[in-house]
């Protein structure tokens, strides 16, 4: 490989990395957006109880998704994302990767 081509693929590379978005969840804005919009249906017991329908990180989001949509509050992909997060670190306690 010719020293251009070397500059050309680093270039390239750096590149692809700077476009990338570089979005990191924000459990305090979460935290927020819960506290003014949730807690109108929703109270802490409901996060705490022993029977609680919610298993997984997967079906944490399905749910903050379904309740975003039914109080029609038009949230962005990294709102709800927030909002998941700050109830997973919360109360849940799941493993986001699973």
């Amino acid at each position: 490989m010719t020293f251009f081509n070397k500059v050309s693929l680093t270039n390239l590379i750096t590149l692809l990395l700077l476009s990338a978005p570089a979005y990191a969840f924000d459990s305090e804005n979460g935290k927020a957006l819960h506290n003014e919009n949730c807690v109108r249906c929703h109270d802490d017991a409901m996060y705490t109880r022993e029977d609680r329908k919610t298993k997984s990180y997967s079906l944490l989001r399905e749910r903050v998704v379904q309740c975003e949509i039914m109080t029609e509050l038009i949230w962005f992909e990294e709102e709800i994302d927030d909002v998941t997060v700050y109830l997973n670190e919360s109360f849940y306690h799941f493993n986001p990767e699973k």
